[in-house]
């Protein structure tokens, strides 16, 4: 299954941009509230009509408009697209087993088995007969996902489908929904604001800001090197700082006031500099061999934040705007209790994320 999108839509000052080429079947689009997620699931599905371009899937053209020729422009129903929205929009007046039946072919008999097989997977067993009303957020949910997955379109698109779930079932039915799509043979689109979320879901991830494609990849590629200071930000990164390129493997880091050199080459248009919290090693004096780090920040003044499983501390920089993030895991306090603060915090060029 192919997705072909590009695609533009003005809708008073702000402006949907889009574009993606994907071959995949599980497909995260990352980004902030506002930037235009939600707008291009309308659009693939027909709810919204963009000003112009085109939405191909599997080569089936759902829409095409040029900058003066009015092209194909099909109706949501003939598109076969399964959308989840985050109200859920079930019928409120119809049971449970009628909400899920909707839009299923077949005879009475296929419907009705077909039916029961969603209530099974999506552990609704006693709530066949209760009306929408009476259901809770995640109970509503359930039903609407195994409406869709019933109805077998050619694409799923998930509006922020968990976040009216705690977290235990948020797990759960993320990994049920992972496990169903073996079978599934579509693709899937997750749009969220969860980075854990789009990274156990998606095989390819497009991360937008203000309307904008601003990064599309294979998921880990974009984690390991969002490449953009806001796509790096977005998938939480809680370190990133302006930088001086000085050249081909050295960067100047000035809220650090520390120098990083490098083995790799620095791209030319790098103006930021990141570092994931968990990725800093404390240097208690020990370390002898410092190949592989590519600088040292020097640890002064911090605040901690003590959390079920990890202690989260809050470095002053050395210009003082800035709180440098370092997150300790529990095997390590132990070490961190003995010791006291380390020195300083070591920096592995690895870890290192290069941005524009």
């Amino acid at each position: 299954m192919s997705l072909e999108i590009d695609i533009r839509k003005k809708l008073y000052n702000f402006e949907l941009n889009v574009k993606i080429n994907s071959k995949c079947r599980r497909i995260g689009i990352l980004g902030a509230s506002g930037c235009g997620k939600s707008l291009t699931l309308k659009c693939i599905a027909g709810i919204e009509t963009p000003d112009r371009g085109y939405i191909r899937v599997d080569g089936k053209t759902l829409f095409e408009r040029g900058e003066t020729k009015r092209g194909q422009n099909l109706k949501p129903q003939e598109r076969r697209v399964g959308y989840l929205f985050q109200n859920y929009a079930l019928f409120p007046t119809m049971s449970v087993e009628k909400n899920i039946s909707a839009g299923i072919r077949g005879s009475k008999n296929e419907k009705a088995e077909r039916v029961r097989q969603m209530i099974r997977k999506f552990r609704l067993e006693g709530l066949e007969k209760h009306l929408p009303g009476e259901l809770s957020g995640g109970q509503q949910q359930r039903v609407a996902l195994a409406r869709i997955m019933a109805y077998e379109p050619d694409m799923i698109l998930l509006d922020e489908p968990f976040s009216a779930l705690d977290g235990f079932l948020k797990d759960r039915l993320l990994k049920e929904l992972l496990e169903m799509l073996n079978d599934y043979e579509g693709t899937i689109i997750l749009v969220s604001h969860s980075r854990d979320e789009i990274y156990r879901f998606s095989e390819e991830l497009v991360i937008m800001d203000a309307g904008k494609t601003i990064c599309h990849g294979k998921t880990k590629d974009v984690f390991d090197d969002p490449v953009y200071h806001e796509a790096g930000r977005l998938t939480g990164c809680k370190n990133i700082v302006r930088a001086e390129r000085l050249d081909d493997h050295s960067i100047y880091v000035p809220s650090w006031d520390t120098k990083l050199r490098t083995k790799k080459n620095i791209r030319p248009d790098v103006q930021y500099v990141g570092v994931r919290a968990h990725d800093f090693v404390p240097d208690w004096g020990e370390i002898s061999d410092r190949t592989g780090f590519a600088g040292e920040i020097p640890v002064g003044a911090c605040t901690v934040a003590e959390l079920p499983f990890e202690r989260n501390y809050y470095l002053k920089s050395a210009d003082g705007k800035e709180d440098i993030c370092w997150f300790v895991q529990r095997d390590l306090y132990e070490k961190m209790d003995a010791n006291g603060m380390p020195e300083g915090l070591l920096i592995p060029e690895e870890k290192i994320l290069f941005m524009k």
